[in-house]
């Protein structure tokens, strides 16, 4: 069974953004459910043996707390021996296993995974099977509507054999593989997938404002929305879309509030091992739109360590 959700609104997998410092602000935020950074299934299984040979368990390499839960891993791959293995090594640690269907990288969709899999209906039915029958906890799926513009409805089939493997939660960013993030996603697509489907479904694309959420919730009926590249520098939008949902206002945030909550952020990532770049880029997200933005994000670009992106931004304040 699927965990119980506080919120309807959920925070997406993305690369070099959701890490543990991020995902726990947006859990304090109210996001309902946090999901990792998608995770190669080879590296969790060559990890771990690692890690094993340092009486370590995988947890250093998947870093979390406990404050996250509920809490899904997002794995991609399309090996079904290694699939396997490592949906069993990760499962003792998550609430939830996501596949990944949906993205357009193409490092990634060049080796059969990500949004290629799309197009690989007996592929995709092994998967889901292999996935399901390797473990006891809720799996879900991430997939995008389809490949290029002349196969968008593919998500139809592969919701179909979805559900009819068991996965018990399907999330669909309607844009096809080839529109990457341009263009505007389809949120018809959304409202297509609940009507034919009978689990529940997570609306993903387009969701900057609370009150994009509620009209994606109100057109679409699905269950859920998931919240990527709107919660970026942005943790306060979980909060605001619970509030407007519940009671048609919600907070302002000013850029100082923005900034303190960059601190709060940094704060957090002194517990986990995120490299200096991935801190660096999420300092940029936290000032976007700012007064002297630009000039402020070319300083992060050359700063060389903590000490000098704290400085930076502690002098952010009297741009204010």
């Amino acid at each position: 069974m699927l965990p119980k959700f506080s919120s309807r609104a959920f925070l997406a997998p993305m690369a070099g953004v959701s890490d543990p410092a991020l995902r726990l602000q947006c859990k304090q935020m109210g996001a309902g459910l946090v999901v990792t950074e998608f995770t190669n299934i080879h590296s969790i299984i060559a990890k771990e043996h690692q890690l094993k040979e340092k009486m370590k368990t995988i947890q250093e390499f998947l870093e979390y707390s406990d404050e996250e839960r509920p809490l899904s891993i997002q794995l991609f791959g399309s090996d079904l021996l290694a699939l396997e293995k490592a949906a069993k090594i990760v499962e003792p640690y998550f609430d939830m296993i996501d596949y990944n269907m949906g993205c357009p990288a193409p490092h990634i969709t060049q080796q059969m995974a990500g949004g290629a899999l799309l197009q690989e209906v007996n592929l995709t039915q092994q998967i889901f099977n292999t996935l399901v029958n390797a473990v006891k906890k809720p799996v879900t799926l991430k997939i995008r509507s389809g490949v290029t513009d002349a196969s968008k409805f593919l998500f139809r089939d592969i919701a179909e054999i979805a559900e009819d493997e068991g996965i018990q939660m399907i999330t669909l960013h309607p844009r096809t593989v080839s529109q990457g993030y341009s263009g505007n996603a389809d949120w018809d697509l959304i409202k297509e997938l609940k009507q034919i489907s009978s689990i529940p479904i997570v609306g993903n694309g387009d969701i900057i404002t609370p009150e994009d959420a509620k009209i994606m919730l109100d057109e679409t009926n699905c269950d859920y929305v998931m919240i990527g590249r709107g919660a970026m520098g942005n943790p306060f939008l979980f909060e605001q879309i619970n509030d407007y949902l519940k009671t048609n206002s919600y907070k302002e945030y000013s850029f100082k509030d923005r900034l303190d909550s960059f601190f709060d952020y940094l704060h957090i990532t002194s517990r986990y091992k995120i490299k200096f770049a991935n801190i660096k880029s999420q300092a940029m997200r936290f000032t976007k739109g700012m007064k002297g933005g630009s000039k402020l994000r070319s300083k992060i670009t050359f700063s060389k360590n903590i000490d000098e992106l704290e400085k930076i931004m502690r002098n952010a304040y009297a741009l204010l």
